[in-house]
This record gives structure tokens, sequence and C-alpha cells, in this order.
């Protein structure tokens, strides 16, 4: 009479998640998610995955799959907030996408999603995606068209321009990177020196509409800043078109107090002393030191719409900056999408706006639709990408009266 002892294999840790509405909805991505990890990986609705990511089941997860379509895109916040949670916890994420508009996927790209995969999947696709996102990051040369190749010069007094939504969505990027762009564009024969700052370190896409990529550099630059001198300043950046220099964000998501007011203070006077206009976007949350750039300022570009979101964190911004006695005349509000000149009644809720706020609305950009999201998806300034539309044509108008300003300010000193 014989025993045998049967060995029961230990169950293998899942190693990646996908997440939906309702995965049968995408059967092609079952099969291709079980050929390329067997058994190892789960499935989770949207209102499943932030509390499994608090498990310590989670701590193996290497990735998630992110699967919508266009009934997905009505509201994708709980997608952007699980994509956010994943990269906290360093899984990466895959989006694989049905019938979703471009600008609702470069939304969530910009969140932290690493790649992204259409649905019906290619064939392979899925596994070379999962092959890209989990190779081990390589430091990529900088091209060389995209390198700084201006000196410093450390005997320049640059214009500090910041610029700051009100409210996600209200086109603060869009301004910072164009205005920045028509400044370093505008005198042909006198070229001005220009760099644009992305102070947002952890959603900072100026990166994205310049289609330039992020360096370890910078964040190496940013944790010591201290012993930053203007060769090393000067280094960090990237060029676009070797006319506009830029401080990318870093490449991973850092902690918005990494930096305290001391840092950003060597920066931006680091930035003043080698350009003639240092435009800064910065992120929609006030931090520690936001203060120290509103004092750096020389004017503060504060976007805006016309809704009631804009207006309650107007409201917000202002009795705070009055609350701390902080210079609040800096501020120039900046009306974006604003109503066309024939709609009277959109003007006339644009006074109402301006006179319950008790703040004057001194630019007002027009809505520039569709294209604009357009070009900024594909990497290029609204100058060279939409050169006749309307929001670019008011954002230069913008540049020269900035630039008139400051060359009649310098000729009255010297």
């Amino acid at each position: 009479m014989s025993s045998t002892h049967m060995l029961q294999p230990e169950p293998q840790p899942i190693t990646a998640c996908t997440v939906s509405r309702d995965v049968q909805n995408f059967d092609l991505l079952i099969e291709d998610m079980e050929s390329c990890l067997g058994e190892n990986w789960g499935d989770l609705g949207f209102g499943d995955a932030l509390p499994f990511l608090e498990q310590p089941e989670a701590s193996k997860l290497e990735f998630l799959a992110i699967a919508l379509n266009e009934e997905d895109e009505g509201d994708l916040s709980v997608i952007s907030e699980i994509i956010r949670a994943a990269k906290l916890r360093n899984i990466k994420v895959l989006l694989i996408a049905e019938g979703v508009s471009p600008a609702s996927l470069h939304g969530l790209l910009r969140e932290g999603g690493d790649e992204f995969v259409p649905y019906p999947l290619p064939e392979g696709e899925l596994a070379q995606a999962i092959d890209r996102v989990l190779a081990p990051p390589q430091a990529a040369p900088v091209a060389p068209k995209m390198q700084n190749k201006l000196k410093p010069t450390d005997d320049r007094n640059g214009v500090v321009i910041p610029v700051q939504g009100m409210a996600g969505g209200t086109g603060a990027t869009t301004l910072a990177v164009n205005l920045a762009w028509e400044l370093a564009t505008l005198d042909k024969e006198n070229p001005q020196r220009v760099c644009i700052l992305d102070l947002d370190f952890q959603f900072g896409s100026v990166s994205t509409y310049l289609d330039l990529p992020r360096r370890e550099s910078v964040l190496e630059m940013l944790q010591n800043t201290e012993s930053m001198d203007s060769e090393s300043f000067m280094h960090s950046l990237l060029s676009y078109e070797q006319k506009l220099q830029v401080l990318t964000a870093p490449t991973d998501l850092i902690p918005m107090d990494l930096i305290g007011p001391a840092d950003i203070q060597r920066i931006i006077e680091m930035a003043r002393t080698n350009f003639d206009y240092v435009v800064i976007d910065l992120p929609k949350t006030m931090v520690e030191w936001s203060e120290t750039v509103l004092h750096a300022a020389h004017v503060y570009l504060v976007t805006l719409e016309l809704d009631m979101r804009s207006a309650q964190n107007t409201l917000r911004v202002k009795r705070a900056l009055q609350g701390e006695q902080l210079p609040l005349e800096k501020l120039r509000f900046v009306l974006n999408r604003a109503p066309r000149f024939t709609d009277l009644n959109g003007k006339s809720r644009v006074k109402r706006l301006s006179e319950s706020l008790g703040i004057s609305i001194e630019v007002q950009l027009p809505d520039g639709g569709k294209a604009v999201s357009q070009t900024t998806d594909h990497g290029v300034p609204l100058a060279i990408g939409i050169c006749k539309n309307p929001l670019r044509k008011e954002i230069a108008k913008l540049a020269k009266s900035v630039h008139e300003v400051n060359s009649a300010s310098v000729a009255a000193t010297a």
C-alpha cells in the first residue's frame, strides 16, 4: 500500500489588472491578457479599482490596462483618479480605447497614462505595449535640435510673467506656451531671449505642447538649487526651434512641497539674469512658494472662463491675497473663450461677472475651436499650426503689447 502526497503549487501573484465598466465589452483584450499573462491577471470595475489599490495585494501589480469607450467619455474623473492612484504606487497604466476623442485621450495621458493602444487590438500590439511600459527607463540622448545652445549672459533683467488658471481647462498652459513663442519671434531683427518654466511639477504639460522630452536632469537641478549656477541652469533647458528655451516638468511625479520658496527664488532669478522674458506656467494649486512667484512677477496673468467655478475660485484667491496683504494689483485677468463681438447677451454676462467679482477683465481671448486642441496635441505653437486662428491672433496682440510696454519702460530708465 502506498500513499501519494500531492504538492499543491502556490498561487501565482496577480501582476496586472484590467479596469473597465464591463470587460465583456472588450473580448479581444481578455484573449490577449490570457495570452500574455496566463492566469496572473485580474479584472476590476471602475468602482472597485481605487479600494483595491489600497490593499496589500496591489503591491504586486506591475500595470493596469484601463479599457474605455465612448460611453465612458462623459465622466473621466473616476478614470483620472485611478490613473493618479496607480502612478503614486509606481504602477504603469495602459489605456485601451475605442471611439474615444483625441482630447480625452490627451487628458488621460497627461494624468499619467503610459501607453495608448486602440481597440480592437492590432495583432501583437498589447504584448509590445506591455514590453515598452515595463522596460527599465533609459536616459535617451537629447536630439541636437533640442539642445539649448544659448550661452549664459548673467547681464539681463528679464520680465517675469506667471500664468495661472482659476480652474482646469481655462487655457493657462495654452496661453503661457503661445505667449512665450510670440515674444520669442516678435522682433525678427533683434530677437528676444525668452524661456518658459513649467513649475507644475506633477502634471505640467509644456513639454507636451512643444513635443519635447522630459529629462532627469531637471529633478537633479531642482533638488540642488544651492549649487546651481548659470551653466547648470542653461544645461537643464531644452530648446524649441532654437528660439524658445524650456524648463520642462520633471519626468516623474514629485511632491509639490519638495521645492521650497528659496529654491523657486533662485530659479526665477537665474532665469531673469539670462533672459529678457521669463514666462512661468503654474499649477492650479496654491503652494508654499506661490507667494514667491507673485512677488517676483512683473505682471501675473490669471485665466478664467465665464462659468461659476472660475468665478468662485477667483473670489477665493482675491480674498486670500487681500487677507495676506499681497500685491493683488499685479493680477491681470484673462477671459478665455470670451463671447463674440456680436453676442450682446454674452458681453452683458462678462460685465456682470467683472462687477460681481470686483475685478477688471483686461484681456478677452476668443474660442479657437477644436483646431486649438488638435494643434497642441501635435506639439506645435498656434503660430505654426494655425496662424490665422482668432485665438492665436489675440495672443500675438497681447505679446506685442507686453513687449511695447517693456520697451518703453526700458527706454524711460535708460
